[in-house]
């Protein structure tokens, strides 16, 4: 990335900007549209975790729903690419097919 970046408190100041108005706020956009998706992805990926290692049956069923529509929701926003998310749900599908109830 070409510019140097300061994170304060969720905003982020680039000590290195462009002249135009325009360009400061596509930056601003950027780096909030960043931070959003880095919070979002990291959260799905730990209730993925979270998710693998349940043993109970009917709990794993119930929080796959919730995971599944948070994987579908991601997708659709192109935080993960729609393959990530079907590959996922997947793989968390025949874990739940294995699961003693």
């Amino acid at each position: 990335m070409g510019y140097n970046n300061k994170i304060e408190n969720k905003r982020i100041t680039a000590y290195k900007m462009a002249n135009h108005d325009s360009s400061k706020k596509r930056i601003r956009q950027t780096a909030a549209r960043r931070l959003r998706n880095r919070y979002y992805a990291k959260t799905v990926r730990n209730a993925v975790r979270a998710l693998r290692k349940m043993t109970d049956k009917a709990q794993a069923e119930a929080r796959y729903r919730e995971v599944t529509a948070m994987l579908d929701r991601l997708a659709s926003k192109n935080t993960i690419s729609k393959n990530k998310a079907a590959n996922l749900k997947s793989k968390l599908a025949k874990h739940i097919a294995k699961l003693a109830a």
